[in-house]
C-alpha cells in the first residue's frame, strides 16, 4: 500500500524544489499521482497570492480568477485519481470488506490533499522566518503558528497512515466518490447554460 511518509517526503522536497525551477514530476506509480495533483495545489497556492494584491488590475485579477477556477478543478479531479489508484491497489490485492464495515469521513485522497496544503503552508511560514524586515512580534506570531501546522501535518499523516492500514485489513470501506463540480459543467451551472439560450447581441 501506499506509504504515507513518502507521500510527506515528496510534498515538502517538490514546494522546495518548484520555488527554484520550473514544476516536474520526476515520480512513477502512486507517487507520481500525488505529485502531480500536489502540484495544482501549488499553482493554486500562488494565484490565491496575486488574487489578493490591492495593486493588480482588474484585467489580471480576471485571468487569476480563470486560472483558479481551473487549476481547483484539476486539483479535484486528481484527488479523485488519487481515490481510484487506492481503490485498484485494493482490488489487486483481493481487499474486500464486510458490509457492517466502518467507513472514513473522508477519502484518502482528501486527507492528501490536506497534506498537500499543509505543506505549502509550512513552507511559506518558514519563509516568513527569513524575512529581515519582518518585527519580532511578527516573528513570534509566526513561530507560534509553524509549530502548530507541524502538529497538524503530523497528525494528519498518522491519521492517513491508520486509514490506509484499515482499509488494507478490510476494518473500513473504501468508497469513490465524484466531486460532481456544478460550476464548470455547462449543463449544470444556471449562468452558463442561461447563457446559450440567450440571443446574441449585436
Amino acid at each position: 500500500m501506499v506509504e504515507v511518509a513518502e507521500i510527506v517526503k515528496m510534498q515538502r522536497e517538490m514546494v522546495a524544489r518548484w520555488h527554484q525551477q520550473p514544476i516536474d514530476n520526476p515520480y512513477s506509480g502512486f507517487l507520481e499521482i500525488a505529485c502531480q495533483q500536489h502540484a495544482f495545489n501549488y499553482l493554486l497556492w500562488h494565484e490565491e497570492d496575486i488574487a489578493r494584491s490591492p495593486d493588480v488590475g482588474d484585467a489580471r485579477i480576471a485571468q487569476v480568477k480563470r486560472a483558479i477556477d481551473r487549476y481547483n478543478q484539476q486539483r479535484n479531479d486528481w484527488i479523485e485519481k488519487l481515490d481510484v489508484a487506492i481503490d485498484e491497489q485494493l482490488r489487486s490485492m483481493g481487499v474486500t470488506a464486510p458490509p457492517d464495515a466502518r467507513q472514513n469521513t473522508e477519502t484518502p485522497g482528501s486527507a492528501i490533499d490536506r497534506l498537500s496544503i499543509i505543506s505549502l503552508r509550512i513552507f511559506h511560514m518558514d519563509e516568513q522566518l527569513q524575512r529581515t524586515d519582518a518585527t519580532p512580534d511578527h516573528l513570534e506570531s509566526v513561530h507560534r503558528k509553524l509549530a502548530i501546522c507541524l502538529i497538524q501535518q503530523d497528525d494528519l499523516a498518522t491519521a492517513l497512515g491508520q486509514l490506509l492500514d484499515d482499509l488494507q485489513a478490510g476494518r473500513k470501506r473504501h468508497r469513490l466518490y465524484r466531486q460532481f463540480k456544478m460550476y464548470n459543467d455547462p449543463t449544470l451551472n444556471p449562468y452558463l447554460y442561461r447563457a446559450q439560450s440567450r440571443p446574441a447581441t449585436a
